[in-house]
């Protein structure tokens, strides 16, 4: 079966491109020659330490940060009911409750 679809492939192949003419014919394809490759050197070669630095974690928040994110949260939540309860102060002017 894979031999009919090889022949038949060819066979289409040669109606839709040109045969060459002259001197210019593709002779007989050399043999594909594979060349080994060493592989690439290693990236780390020391252990890190991990008692070196202190362990941060970017995703715990202090107390302020928390507040911060809570009322960002609500201001949001708020404002899918049309309420707005945007900031105080815009770039250090103190903003009327009427235009917030």
């Amino acid at each position: 079966m894979l031999d009919l679809i090889v022949h038949t492939l060819a066979w289409m192949l040669s109606l839709c491109t040109p045969r060459p003419r002259g001197r210019h014919r593709l002779g007989a394809v050399p043999p594909l020659r594979i060349t080994p490759v060493s592989p690439p050197p290693p990236r780390f070669t020391e252990r890190l330490d991990g008692n070196a630095c202190r362990v941060v974690r970017p995703y715990v928040l202090d107390p302020t940060e928390h507040r911060h994110q809570r009322d960002r949260r609500r201001a949001a939540r708020l404002a899918t009911y049309g309420i707005d309860v945007g900031p105080k102060h815009i770039h250090g002017v103190r903003v009327p409750a009427a235009t917030r």
